[in-house]
């Protein structure tokens, strides 16, 4: 028993030796020297297409449709009939304008002649002029026209159901042109200007891109995100774009200098999503933080940390530490 006791005792020590001697070990590390080149300035960011123009087809107050003249899918001319109300009012009032109309020219020849007061003459103008208005405005609640050229998106209704002012009867789109509403950082409100050329593009026409121009600036930074929010305009003559697709849209700002780093020496810390990469001085690592910008192919441009000249690690990440001694090889 003895001699197992000290067996093992020597065993642990020569496992704390081996121990030791491995954390003692210089690890061996490649290096690249950073460079800075033309890096080009672009934002890349999604938006959902929305129709330029999205109109409610409703009349002003409850009633009987009579009549939807369109369907779902259809395509509309400004100023078309779409949905025929009940027209009995219509009708009632179409009278009462043809009669203030008489009773309007009587009141004029007499008052020609001598036979009518200016007041009374004053009054036949009045009574006609608001049986015409009310005529106008019930006119235009019982044929409703589409007030842009479109598209119907959306039927609520049947023939013969009482419309309820809850829903609209129908809605109108227009969809050509579109439109996409980007938030960009405010970093970039400097730079974007009106008739700025977009690119976007579309997952569901994967390979092609549709080229738009910023047509809205909107004139606040929101607080809380830090952007703003930029209207891009898309030609959609051909109506391949439809309201509702999911859009990515590039805006490209020209160049900058920017160093550049391989993605090996970029490492992730894990919980806290910041980016570190091990800067190689005097025989030694640090461990150095960065902002990182756009990723070009197997590189990562560097918005902050680096210096022109420094040398990064490329290998070996996971055997360093901040300042730990490191041996170069090629």
């Amino acid at each position: 028993m003895l001699a197992l006791t000290i067996g093992l005792v020597s065993c642990g020590k020569s496992g704390d030796a081996k121990k030791k001697a491995a954390e003692e070990e210089i690890p061996n590390v490649q290096v690249q020297q950073v460079k800075i080149q033309d890096v080009e300035q672009t934002a890349q960011l999604t938006a959902t297409v929305l129709p330029e123009v999205k109109n409610n087809i409703s009349p002003s107050t409850p009633g009987r449709i009579r009549k939807i003249m369109v369907e779902v899918g259809a395509f509309v001319s400004k100023g078309q009939r779409l949905v025929q109300m009940d027209a009995a009012n219509l009708s009632n009032l179409e009278t009462q304008v043809e009669n203030y109309q008489r009773m309007y020219n009587r009141v004029a020849e007499l008052f020609s002649v001598g036979g009518a007061s200016q007041q009374e003459l004053d009054n036949a103008k009045l009574q006609l002029d608001v049986a015409k208005t009310n005529l106008q405005n019930l006119a235009e609640n019982t044929y409703l026209l589409s007030p842009t050229a479109g598209v119907v998106t959306a039927r609520n209704y049947d023939n013969g159901d009482i419309y309820s002012g809850q829903l609209p009867i129908l809605t109108v789109m227009q969809i050509n042109p579109v439109k996409l509403v980007i938030n960009v950082s405010e970093s970039y409100y400097a730079q974007v200007k009106l008739g700025m050329p977009a690119t976007i593009r579309f997952d569901i026409f994967e390979g092609q891109t549709f080229q738009g121009k910023v047509s809205l600036i909107y004139p606040t930074i929101d607080e809380r995100t830090r952007s703003f929010s930029v209207e891009i305009k898309l030609n959609n003559s051909n109506y391949k774009v439809r309201p509702g697709m999911f859009g990515r849209v590039e805006l490209n700002f020209g160049t900058a200098k920017r160093i550049v780093v391989p993605d090996m020496a970029v490492v992730k810390q894990t919980g806290s999503g910041e980016y570190f990469v091990y800067v190689y001085k005097d025989g030694a690592v640090i461990f150095q933080k960065v902002e990182l910008g756009r990723r070009l192919g197997n590189e990562y441009e560097i918005i902050s940390g680096l210096n022109d000249g420094d040398q990064v690690v490329v290998s070996s990440q996971t055997k360093l530490a901040d300042g730990r001694k490191v041996n170069l090889v090629k």
